[in-house]
């Protein structure tokens, strides 16, 4: 609970590299500020607020941002969670110089990556981190060789990636074991996939999925239970839960779960 650097921080006072921490970048003192550093271009990382025009006037090459998604695909504030919820195959780093809009700038480089099927949203997030790091080392570099070629984005194709919410990630069990592995995945670490069992809630931290299911019982029932799943009736197909975390416990494996919380065959999640 004690309030850290961050990382970049800390290498920056290592260089003797000022840090400003401006609350906000409305006020004319915070943008006299930014601008006496004289800046040739501003980069931009998971910032979360739009930048006022005035800033993104000051960089004499504008105001640069790492976009974790494949522009127009998911602008917004959750693009790696919603690639992953909308079972995507790929997403991917696209360097955009910015504008007033809400991800809407031209591109300057994109780079993509592919969403494998054991990818949860803090895997994705740490294979995006090193890709927007190659992508803004070689988009500085065709600024500084003005090479840059920007493009402009199809309004058409954009899709926008909400903020999530904690009431969103409360597993439907009538929906396909694969939308719901997806949702397990896109969820984890943050707000992290939940069900109910009785009374208790119970988060849902890894699963896996069987097409097949038995098709009679109704979605949320125990179907079988093994040394690594608990398999569970969904819409279609089953989804085999594979570790679990109670209210004030750890993330077990279902086995070590089950040794202070049993669960059996015929017991149903998502029903009180």
């Amino acid at each position: 609970m004690q309030l850290t650097a961050s990382p970049v921080k800390q290498l920056a006072q290592q260089h003797g590299i000022p840090v400003l921490q401006p609350a906000t970048l409305k006020t004319e003192e915070v943008q006299k500020e930014i601008a006496t550093l004289n800046a040739d271009v501003m980069v931009v990382a998971a910032y979360g607020l739009i930048l006022p025009q005035a800033v993104l006037q000051i960089p004499k090459h504008g105001c640069l941002n790492i976009h974790a998604s494949l522009l127009p695909r998911w602008r917004g504030a959750a693009p790696i969670q919603r690639a992953i919820l909308a079972g995507d195959a790929e997403t991917g780093i696209t360097i955009m110089q910015m504008d007033v809009g809400l991800d809407t700038g031209d591109m300057l480089l994109k780079k993509a990556c592919e969403i494998t099927g054991r990818d949860t949203a803090e895997t994705l997030h740490d294979k995006l981190a090193e890709l927007g790091a190659q992508a803004i080392i070689e988009t500085l570099r065709q600024v500084e060789q003005r090479q840059l070629r920007p493009e402009k984005q199809d309004d058409q194709l954009a899709t926008y990636a909400a903020k999530l919410s904690k009431s969103e990630a409360l597993l439907n069990w009538i929906s396909d074991a694969a939308q719901l592995d997806c949702a397990v995945r896109g969820y984890y670490p943050f707000p992290v996939a939940h069900t109910m069992m009785g009374d208790t809630p119970i988060k849902i931290i890894r699963a896996r999925v069987h097409q097949e299911g038995s098709g009679t019982e109704v979605p949320g029932t125990v179907l079988a239970i093994d040394k690594e799943c608990i398999w569970v009736a969904c819409g279609k197909g089953a989804l085999g839960i594979e570790v679990m975390q109670k209210p004030g416990g750890k993330a077990l494996p279902v086995a070590q779960f089950m040794q202070s919380f049993p669960i059996k065959t015929g017991d149903r999640f998502g029903a009180r």
